[in-house]
């Protein structure tokens, strides 16, 4: 298991779903990698365990480019491979796992549409945009706000805080210092939500702006609705128990799908208590 950083806590939780699946088998032993944020040292944890031949190979990539050809060349030597979360680019891998990024930050960007009723400005505090989830949220969300359709939405800050909490706070004093009216941050991820949020409340203007989140992770950003610090966070599971379940079919010989899609939900202080409101 490589995994491209353990600095995320959804990342945490991800590490620790695949660990307590696998515990459940006795025949599983997993061997898991930290990348530290680097694809360099990540392509160098995939060729290390072809060399050690490890019967399945199960990565998160930091980004697609770099990882593209080592995860292809362990496929092509015999390994089967299991793509969590961030893709790479062909197909050349066993399966892929991962919720709908476009669809998410859809229902974000339609959410916030609604919410405000058209009218608002918006910080979008992204991700890694070289990563597919971080360019998928942005598209899934710009086609949930409908700036066509909304002329009074404006979106007057946009940074990338490439997922972690301290560059958000970073971005959100930029937005503060540079907009004295701001209505809805929409952040790529709970941590980046509650950066913003920290940000605002350093500056006393915290209660005039509403947060919204991705990753709903009960200890973090449930706990951050239920705290009144985010107006709303969506799901995105780890696919970590599936990729050991889909692992042992593989190792069974079984045929598997190409593609797996999680579903999501939406977690507001209306729908926290009965586990969020499914998204059909």
């Amino acid at each position: 298991m490589s995994q491209c950083n353990l600095g995320e806590p959804w990342r945490v939780q991800m590490d620790a779903d695949v660990r307590v699946a696998a515990d459940r088998h006795a025949n599983l032993r997993v061997i898991f990698k930290d990348a530290q944020n680097s694809s360099l040292t990540q392509r160098a944890q995939v060729e290390e365990l072809v060399e050690q031949g490890v019967d399945v190979i199960i990565i998160s990539p930091k980004e697609a480019a770099p990882l593209t050809r080592p995860v292809a060349e362990a496929y092509q030597r015999g390994i089967p491979v299991i793509i969590l979360d961030r893709q790479v680019q062909g197909d050349q891998y066993t399966t892929f796992i991962g919720a709908d990024n476009v669809r998410i930050g859809r229902e974000a960007g339609k959410w916030i549409r609604e919410t405000l009723g058209g009218q608002g400005k918006i910080v979008e505090l992204k991700g890694l945009m070289t990563s597919t989830p971080g360019q998928d949220r942005n598209r899934g969300f710009l086609e949930g706000l409908e700036l066509d359709g909304n002329p009074g939405l404006e979106i007057v800050f946009s940074g990338e805080m490439q997922w972690l909490e301290p560059n958000a706070r970073g971005e959100m004093e930029s937005a503060l210092a540079t907009n004295d009216e701001i209505d809805v941050v929409y952040a790529h991820n709970d941590p980046g939500a509650h950066g913003a949020w920290l940000a605002a409340r350093a500056a006393g203007r915290e209660e005039e702006i509403q947060f919204v989140g991705i990753d709903a992770l009960p200890h973090e950003g449930q706990q951050y609705v239920q705290q009144g610090i985010l107006d709303a966070t969506f799901l995105y599971p780890t696919g970590g128990e599936e990729a050991i379940d889909l692992a042992l079919a593989i190792l069974r010989g079984e045929e598997v799908p190409k593609h797996v899609v999680l579903g999501t939900r939406l977690f507001t202080g209306e729908t926290v208590a009965e586990g969020g409101r499914p998204i059909r």
